[in-house]
C-alpha cells in the first residue's frame, strides 16, 4: 500500500473521529477513541512481536531488521508509533533537517537544532532568512516542519525563534505532517542539469532549475517587470530576466545581484516518492 494511500485512510480515521465528537454525547466519543487506541496498541504488539520471531532473540539480528524496516517510509512511521525506531527522536530530527536543507535555499542554510526537551518540544534556531520576505519565511519554517513531523511524529511540538507549532490534538498515527499555508502540491519533473522548466501548480506557474542535481522553485515572476522568469537565461547560478535584464542568484534564494532590488520568491520542494512536492503560497493561481 503506498504511503500516500495510508496517510488518506489515518486522515478520513481523524475525520471520523471528529464527526463522533460532534455528534455523539462524550461517553460514546471516549470509547470511539478508546477502541481505536486499544486496536493501535494490539497492531503495534503484533508488529514487535514479528521482529522477536524474525529475530529469533538475537539482539543483533533485531537490529538489522529494525534498521530495514526503518528504511521505509511507512514501516519507519509505524515503528516510531509504536516506539520501535532504532534511532532517538533528536538524532530523526536532526537527519530531516539535513535532508531538508538543499531544497529550500541558501536562506534556510543557517537551520540550528539546539535540542529536543523533556516535553519532545523540538527548539531550532532559524537563521538567514531572506530580509524582506516574511511569505518567504514561513514556507521555509513550513516546510522544515513538514520534515521534522514526518521524521518524528512522536515530537509534541516545534519552536522555532519563539514560534511554536503543535501537531493535532490526536495522534492516532504519524503520517499528517504539518501543511504550509496554501498547501502542497505533487510534481513529476525529470529536469537534466543546469536546466530549467516552467509548470503550472494549482493554476500558479512555477520556475524550475537543476543547479547540478539541486532542484530549486520560485515563482515564475519578475519582481523587477513582472515577466516570465522561465524565458530568462541562466548562466552558472544567474537568472537573467529577458524583460528587464534583472540578475538574481538562483542558489542563494533568488537574491538580487543588486543591491537594494527585489529578489525572487522561492517556493520550497521537498521530494516526494518517485517526484518532488512543491509548497504553493496562499492565493496561488490568483493573478497579482
Amino acid at each position: 500500500m503506498a504511503g500516500n494511500e495510508v496517510q488518506r485512510l489515518a486522515e478520513r480515521v481523524d475525520t471520523l473521529i471528529a464527526e463522533v465528537e460532534q455528534s455523539a454525547v462524550p461517553a460514546v466519543a471516549e470509547r470511539v477513541e478508546e477502541l481505536v487506541r486499544t486496536l493501535v496498541q494490539m497492531y503495534g504488539i503484533g508488529l514487535e512481536r514479528a521482529v522477536e520471531v524474525l529475530s529469533a532473540g538475537q539482539e543483533q539480528a533485531r537490529e538489522q531488521i529494525l534498521r530495514r524496516l526503518a528504511g521505509d517510509d511507512l514501516l519507519a512511521a509505524l515503528l516510531v508509533l509504536h516506539d520501535l525506531h532504532p534511532d532517538t527522536v533528536e538524532s530523526r530530527v536532526q537527519a530531516a533537517l539535513d535532508g531538508v536543507r538543499p531544497y529550500l535555499g541558501s536562506h534556510a542554510g543557517g537551520v540550528e537544532l539546539l535540542g529536543v526537551d523533556e516535553a519532545a518540544v523540538v527548539h531550532l534556531r532559524l537563521q538567514g532568512s531572506c530580509d524582506g520576505c516574511p511569505s518567504s519565511s514561513q514556507t521555509v519554517r513550513n516546510a522544515i516542519e513538514e520534515a521534522i513531523w514526518a521524521a518524528a511524529p512522536d515530537v509534541t511540538g516545534i519552536d522555532v525563534q519563539g514560534m511554536v507549532a503543535e501537531p493535532p490534538l490526536l495522534q492516532i498515527q504519524p503520517f499528517r505532517p504539518a501543511q504550509a499555508e496554501g498547501g502542497w502540491e505533487h510534481i513529476d519533473v525529470d529536469l537534466p542539469p543546469r536546466q530549467t522548466t516552467r509548470l503550472l501548480v494549482a493554476g500558479d506557474p512555477v520556475f524550475l532549475a537543476n543547479l547540478d542535481g539541486t532542484l530549486v522553485a520560485y515563482r515564475d515572476r519578475c519582481p523587477g517587470c513582472r515577466g516570465e522568469l522561465s524565458s530568462g537565461n541562466l548562466d552558472g547560478d544567474l537568472l537573467t530576466c529577458a524583460g528587464c535584464a534583472g540578475r538574481y542568484d538562483v542558489r542563494l534564494a533568488g537574491r538580487a545581484e543588486q543591491d537594494g532590488a527585489a529578489h525572487l520568491e522561492p517556493l520550497p520542494l521537498l521530494p516526494e516518492g518517485a517526484g518532488w512536492k512543491v509548497a504553493v503560497p496562499a492565493g496561488a493561481g490568483v493573478a497579482p
